[in-house]
């Protein structure tokens, strides 16, 4: 079954230092969909970044399989346009409408 329009849940504000979570989920597609955060229409890479000592900007770790988001902490920098796809490889991908988070 594909995916349905998932519902994202992004805070609008923020206090930079704090943590914080956004969060995506649609519940009609079989196999369970998969979860994708986009920033400013660019894809958000998974876990913590590259790795790699010179990105100490990316202080996010996305989970593909729960759609969540955590910000851990939220830094000014984050401040952006989010939105979440949701997709299982049956049908059209689909994805939430963009919302802003202010830090």
């Amino acid at each position: 079954v594909a995916p349905t329009t998932p519902v994202c849940e992004v805070p609008s504000s923020a206090m930079t230092g704090t943590v914080v979570q956004l969060s995506c989920k649609e519940t009609e597609g079989s196999p369970p969909s998969e979860y994708q955060w986009y920033k400013n229409g660019v894809a958000l890479l998974e876990k913590t970044g590259t790795g790699s000592a010179r990105t100490p900007n990316i202080t996010y770790t996305m989970n593909k399989k729960s759609g969540t988001l955590l910000f851990n902490p939220v830094t000014k920098n984050d401040t952006g346009r989010y939105f979440c796809e949701a997709s299982n490889g049956i049908g059209l991908s689909q994805r939430c409408s963009v919302k802003r988070l202010q830090v």
